[in-house]
């Protein structure tokens, strides 16, 4: 069982609110949702930063303030990916800056995990729904190749999956997060693992063994373990 030291980490109420192709010219990536981008398209994270700026292969391009893109270490070996950004996402420009990101740097620091040395931190979409709400297929569909650019481009050897749509929204595994959360999954050749979105732990605040809470305590330990597993490995 974790301490009450450990636990203290989850606590909430201080909380406030490899192919590559030859990159292309901006001007020349296809803004229709209809034409894919090529992989190997972007050189670096800020050229693709701009590219999603002035997005609109779907419809929400035309109510963003800012596209949300990424924030932390583009070497980490460890990639989060959530779902679409909210409010506070949108005016910053950066994913999980509201209270569901405080509390996800509170349980990354809990297990010795830096958000700006060992995680770089992502969505399945650039830009918020109206009214925070999910992201339609379509939207998915229309954003998911930038996901993959950014996959390429930081090489991480851990994905972590916040929430059922980021789950399906990369790998289409339609299973309750539930279901499968603190499960090893391969996708691509990569490691992945779906936890429980901060959102919900949010929104359930017990700690006794089998809670939310508990459960991602379990989770992110086992992430703990499989990255020094990694590290240590020959190779």
């Amino acid at each position: 069982m974790p301490s009450e030291d450990q636990l203290s980490l989850f606590d909430t109420s201080g909380i406030s609110e490899s192919t590559t192709a030859q990159p292309q010219a901006l001007e020349l990536i296809p803004t229709s949702a209809k034409i894919p981008i090529p992989a190997g398209t972007y050189q670096t994270m800020a050229q693709m930063a701009e590219h999603c700026n002035q997005c609109y292969r779907c419809q929400l391009g035309e109510t963003r303030t800012n596209a949300v893109v990424g924030r932390g270490n583009l070497q980490a070996p460890i990639m989060i990916v959530g779902e679409a950004p909210g409010q506070n996402e949108d005016e910053q420009g950066k994913p999980f800056v509201g209270k569901s990101g405080q509390l996800l740097d509170k349980i990354l620091a809990s297990v010795q995990l830096d958000t700006e040395q060992d995680v770089y931190i992502a969505n399945i979409n650039k830009c918020r729904p109206p009214a925070n709400r999910v992201p339609t297929p379509d939207e998915i569909a229309a954003c998911k190749p930038y996901l993959l650019e950014q996959i390429r481009m930081v090489d991480p050897k851990i994905i972590l999956l916040t929430g059922a749509t980021a789950v399906k929204g990369l790998t289409g595994d339609k299973r309750g997060i539930t279901k499968i959360r603190g499960t090893w999954i391969e996708w691509e050749g990569r490691l992945c693992m779906p936890i429980l979105h901060p959102a919900y732990l949010l929104r359930n605040p017990a700690r006794e063994a089998g809670s939310p809470k508990w459960l991602m305590w379990q989770d992110i330990q086992a992430v703990r373990a499989k990255l020094d597993e990694i590290r240590s490995s020959p190779g």
